[in-house]
């Protein structure tokens, strides 16, 4: 190579350098709901009063550190003491937030129908116990001091700044009790939350919201309602819950902007039976920050199919959130797993491709 062809080839480079410099990027991955039934909670039991859940999400655990931020949505509460208890009112073991903070989840939404299930201490111990664990949490309050001071919740990661707001549709007729706050999808209160959030000048705002029918496998008019309100406040990617089935993934727009919507990541792990509760999506999204900007862009998005496995042992049965993406893997990363679950987990994933559009799948593992 010439001296002059030389000088040519490192100008190059060094202008590629110069232009991906001017940009950041920002990995984010959302989890479905996190259930605690009570089978899930004897299965954790591994003496008495003693629990660890860290098995059931050693399968996860790769694609959920991977990302730069890991957000789960916390379908349960944690009171610190027992009666430990599933539906209708769960109840679960502090050790399940251990479990999630070492599988790599870094932010928990709180709000949602079950965020009342232990009453007051609950929400206070959910919330501290979160907070131990080293996770930032939003949708649920202690106070309202707390709200007032940590709401919008505002989540400086790399370059980044965003803006995280969580809202229920409702608590199951559990009474909020003073002087708690569990954030519901109050227009009138929304409106006001979103303006906070904007004032902050965030680079995107992510609404997390758990709405919809239980079981039904398309959004309906009323989360369209929302969608579309909260797109007119601010929100830049709208993440739904409750549902405990998948519902779509679409790119909806309102005067021209463009705003992401999962309207329904399903189950990431509970002993749900009922049809299409076995399992959800992990949803993947790329945030693009060029130097100066005030707002970050979309980059890629997808999916990756969870399947939730039960594995009944000799002993005890035991929970795996399982990406769809290892079933070829399965038979060497965990033998004792029968080849007619590996099928039911490659027809889960068939089905949900469906649905959804294969095109839309996460294939950056």
């Amino acid at each position: 190579m010439t001296i002059k062809r030389l000088y040519i080839v490192l100008g190059f480079w060094a202008v590629l350098c110069r232009v991906e410099a001017q940009s950041d990027t920002l990995r984010l991955i959302f989890t479905g709901d996190i259930m605690g039934h009570t089978p899930q909670i004897k299965s954790a039991e591994v003496s008495p009063g003693k629990y660890d859940y860290t098995p059931c999400f050693q399968f996860v655990k790769k694609p959920l550190s991977d990302a730069d931020l890991a957000i789960g949505n916390l379908e349960l509460t944690l009171p610190g003491k027992s009666p430990y208890t599933g539906y209708p009112m769960f109840r679960s073991p502090d050790a399940l937030a251990t479990a999630l903070k070492d599988a790599g989840i870094d932010v928990m939404v709180t709000a949602n129908n079950h965020s009342n299930d232990s009453r007051a201490l609950g929400v206070t111990n959910t919330i501290e116990t979160l907070r131990t664990e080293g996770f930032w949490q939003t949708g649920t309050f202690k106070n309202k001091k707390e709200r007032d001071v940590f709401y919008p919740l505002m989540v400086y990661k790399d370059n980044f700044k965003l803006a995280f707001l969580n809202y229920t549709y409702g608590t199951n007729g559990v009474p909020t009790e003073a002087p708690t706050i569990v954030n519901l999808l109050d227009t009138v209160q929304m409106a006001t939350d979103f303006a906070e959030a904007r004032a902050r000048k965030p680079h995107f705002i992510i609404a997390v919201v758990h709405w919809g029918l239980e079981y039904q496998l398309t959004e309906n008019a009323e989360q369209r309602a929302l969608a579309r309100f909260m797109m007119r406040e601010g929100a830049d990617m709208i993440i739904g819950m409750h549902p405990h089935v998948v519902q779509p993934l679409k790119m909806e727009s309102y005067k021209g902007k463009k705003v992401l919507v999962a309207y329904s990541l399903g189950n990431f792990i509970s002993n749900q039976q009922q049809p299409n509760t076995d399992g959800g999506i992990m949803v993947q999204t790329e945030l693009i920050l060029k130097k100066g900007a005030a707002k970050a862009t979309l980059g890629d998005y997808g999916y990756v199919p969870v399947w939730r496995y039960i594995h009944k042992g000799s002993k005890k049965t035991a929970y795996y959130a399982i990406p769809t993406y290892l079933a070829d893997e399965m038979n060497t990363l965990f033998p004792e797993m029968p080849e007619v679950a590996v099928a039911k987990m490659k027809a889960f994933a068939t089905a949900l491709r469906k649905r959804l559009g294969a095109d839309a799948e996460w294939t950056k593992k």
